[in-house]
């Protein structure tokens, strides 16, 4: 699945969430009729997939959620991903700059992605890097996505493949 579809289904329905000051709901549909409304403020809305920051604007930096997992597993065999944000260049971890949350998913053929985990991190005591165990029955693409309080939704993909 492209990054591009993963986030048309990722912010589809209707999400209400609070970026950079302004409350917003972000009305799911693919047509022109369904428009990002803004609930307090006038600032110009964008769809949620349009609010992710991909690798590519950075280069991998303080960040990106790398994703560490093997390319190749077998059916149904736990294995473990490692996702870290700043790998290559340490994120800041303050009370006024940190990274909040970090969450999971799979994206599966014929499927809608599937909720893998969520972490949620407190400044200064939690760094941002979780390890977690999963098993997948078919090949997948794992997205990761990251929040940060200054910088806002970072994203990151890797593709898993299934023996057999």
């Amino acid at each position: 699945m492209s990054r591009k579809l993963f986030l048309r289904i990722f912010g589809g329905g209707t999400i209400c969430a609070a970026f950079g000051g302004a409350l917003i709901k972000a009305v799911g549909g693919g047509s022109q009729a369904h428009k990002t409304q803004t609930l307090l403020g006038a600032r110009a809305m964008k769809r949620v997939g349009e609010i992710f920051y991909p690798p590519e604007y950075e280069g991998k930096e303080k960040h990106v959620p790398i994703i560490d997992a093997p390319s190749e597993v077998k059916p149904n065999e736990p294995f473990q991903v490692t996702v870290t944000v700043g790998k290559e260049v340490p994120h800041p971890n303050t009370v006024e700059h940190h990274i909040k949350w970090i969450q999971v998913f799979a994206s599966i053929e014929g499927r809608n992605p599937v909720h893998i985990a969520t972490f949620d991190l407190g400044p200064t005591f939690a760094e941002p890097k979780v390890t977690f165990t999963m098993r997948l029955q078919k090949s997948a693409t794992l997205y990761a996505v990251e929040y940060c309080n200054i910088h806002g939704l970072w994203d990151y993909s890797v593709d898993i493949k299934v023996q057999g």
